[in-house]
């Protein structure tokens, strides 16, 4: 069975990070969502709320987990025991950011393969930063946050008066 590791802070899931998923799907067995928790951010969810979120955009889908982690991302793989390890790419600068961070990991972990994902050409501009924007200007998210969760993720926003 082969497994890899996407992860990232989800803060929000958005469509984009949907789309990481359902390509990796295509390639492995099994993929371990890994919300990561990074203390020098200040995410406008909880982990557990983004869990919440997570869990339900893939519902029913025993090929996806979704778990909590805090610590490096070699870690996390050696705990689930894979190598592979898949990053969605928007532009250049993604590409630069997580060519920089492979090969710092790589030395942690000489048997990693970084598998990247690049996103779908609607898909460019997206990110959580955006919809964040979108949610402080109280802006429509359009498609970039999935419309099954997109009702749960403004209820938690009300619930935080945002």
């Amino acid at each position: 069975m082969k497994k890899c590791v996407f992860a990232g802070t989800f803060d929000p899931p958005t469509s984009g990070h949907r789309a990481v998923v359902e390509a990796c799907l295509k390639i492995f067995d099994e993929v371990v969502v890994a919300i990561m928790v990074n203390t020098k951010k200040t995410p406008l969810l909880s982990e557990e709320e983004r869990r919440v979120l997570l869990g339900k955009l893939f519902t029913g889908n025993p090929a996806v987990k979704i778990v909590i982690f805090e610590g490096a991302a070699v870690d996390l793989l050696k705990m689930e025991n894979t190598v592979f390890y898949v990053r969605g790419v928007r532009n250049c600068n993604d590409f630069e950011y997580e060519t920089a961070d492979y090969y710092a990991s790589k030395r942690l972990m000489p048997e990693l393969v970084e598998i990247y994902i690049p996103a779908d050409q609607d898909k460019i501009q997206l990110s959580s930063t955006l919809v964040k924007n979108s949610v402080r200007f109280k802006k429509d998210m359009f498609d970039y946050v999935p419309e099954e969760i997109k009702n749960d993720f403004l209820a938690m926003l009300e619930e935080k008066d945002v």
